[in-house]
């Protein structure tokens, strides 16, 4: 008998979670996987994890949908990355208790790779021989990373606007790229149609239930780094939702199962330019307002988020903080954060630090409170991001005068 079974976000209906599963069957609604809690007891606790000496995110298994028949040890090594008490940044933002969880340590460079180490053990048990999926670069590169490594096809489509390094990434693995001209939507519409014609196995996280079960395992991963004291907020940027609700259903499932005695608030951080999410949140409604998607971080723009009632059901069911941040303030937490902690982020990745600054200063989040931001992607996979933060090294001719004269233009005063 099944652990766990598929429930329909919207009308509550149950069914099977057969490996193929998208959406609800009886409304067309986006589908949840819930769990025998009493079940997973029986098998999985702190001292069991203690002994495991599995470091991937599969030492989880007990929490994932994923059948004891299928093998889960062949594709990449995802998860175990790593979690800095990030000291510095704290004395810079005025928090004494902050932590950064470095996810862009995962094999592709980002939290996505917890989520497409699901999709091909899922196709696996499906019978599925291509994968095929719509992002903005992370999916997509994370997707095409697991599935070169465990024999899968893939046909990604990305818009046109995905920056080069993750576009690279794709081909490097093989992968038949896509490239739309037009935005995420048109882009996700398009590849929902290729889909269905020739019956490719979805790894769209907003469509298919499995994927966010594989991104909740970095909480479980936090809560196990802190020694089980779960921490007060955690913050995560958002784009469709995805994360945001599989952060907070991870701190959940360790709550109903008797491995903690305590739930974090979300901090949900949407850059300015496209924040349909926290809009909704803040104006107290579940009606999505699709946005402009107008913002340097490509891997939250989404102005039609696919997963947009679980997000905002996890940020009110956590009495979560929206947080809005600009352009600006991205690019400001990418150089404070490099300094400061050594952690290089991509501008969504660096977003929910953005927020957590943002916060602190306007007085949402107390000096002693414990904070985790999690950083979902390298910088390395947008590097125009990067040098938008940094600048540009000083140029000089190889003599010291030259030097001298570059340090002065550039109001450096060299230390001794």
């Amino acid at each position: 008998m099944q652990k766990y079974c598929a429930e329909c976000t919207s009308c509550k209906k149950q069914a099977d979670a057969t490996p193929h599963i998208t959406t609800c069957a009886s409304c067309g609604g986006i589908l949840d996987i819930k769990y025998d809690y009493d079940a997973i007891k029986k098998s999985i606790g702190r001292k069991t994890l203690e002994e495991s000496r599995d470091r991937t995110m599969w030492r989880y298994r007990a929490f994932l949908p994923v059948s004891d028949e299928t093998d889960v040890t062949g594709g990449l090594r995802v998860g175990n990355s790593p979690l800095y008490k990030a000291e510095r940044l704290g004395e810079e933002t005025g928090l004494f208790n902050l932590y950064i969880k470095d996810d862009g340590f995962n094999p592709t460079s980002s939290l996505k790779d917890r989520a497409s180490a699901m999709a091909v053990v899922k196709a696996a048990e499906a019978g599925a021989s291509v994968i095929a999926c719509a992002s903005t670069g992370n999916a997509a590169s994370s997707l095409a990373g697991s599935a070169a490594k465990t024999g899968f096809g893939t046909y990604i489509f990305v818009p046109s606007r995905a920056p080069r390094g993750k576009v690279t990434q794709l081909l490097v693995f093989g992968a038949k790229v896509i490239s739309v001209d037009g935005s995420y939507e048109e882009t996700f519409r398009l590849s929902a149609a290729a889909i269905e014609r020739w019956g490719w196995y979805n790894r769209n996280a907003a469509i298919n239930p499995f994927l966010m079960e594989g991104k909740k395992t970095v909480s479980f991963e936090i809560a196990e780094q802190l020694n089980w004291e779960i921490p007060d907020y955690v913050a995560v940027s958002v784009g469709d939702g995805c994360t945001a609700a599989g952060v907070w259903k991870g701190f959940y499932d360790l709550y109903a199962a008797g491995l903690t005695d305590k739930l974090p608030r979300l901090i949900s951080v949407q850059a300015e330019g496209c924040s349909p999410i926290n809009n909704a949140v803040e104006a107290g409604c579940d009606k999505l307002v699709p946005t402009e998607e107008n913002t340097i971080a490509d891997s939250i723009a989404v102005g039609v988020p696919r997963n947009f009632l679980k997000a905002v059901m996890a940020i009110r069911q956590s009495n979560g903080i929206t947080v809005n941040v600009s352009d600006r303030e991205i690019l400001d937490a990418i150089a404070l954060m490099g300094k400061t902690t050594g952690v290089f982020a991509e501008p969504a990745g660096a977003a929910g630090t953005a927020g957590v600054i943002k916060a602190r200063g306007n007085g949402l989040i107390p000096k002693d409170a414990s904070v985790v931001s999690i950083v979902t992607g390298n910088g390395l996979k947008d590097i125009k991001g990067g040098e938008k933060a940094a600048g540009s090294p000083i140029l000089v001719k190889p003599d010291m005068n030259a030097l001298l004269d570059g340090f002065e233009k550039a109001g450096v005063i060299p230390d001794r």
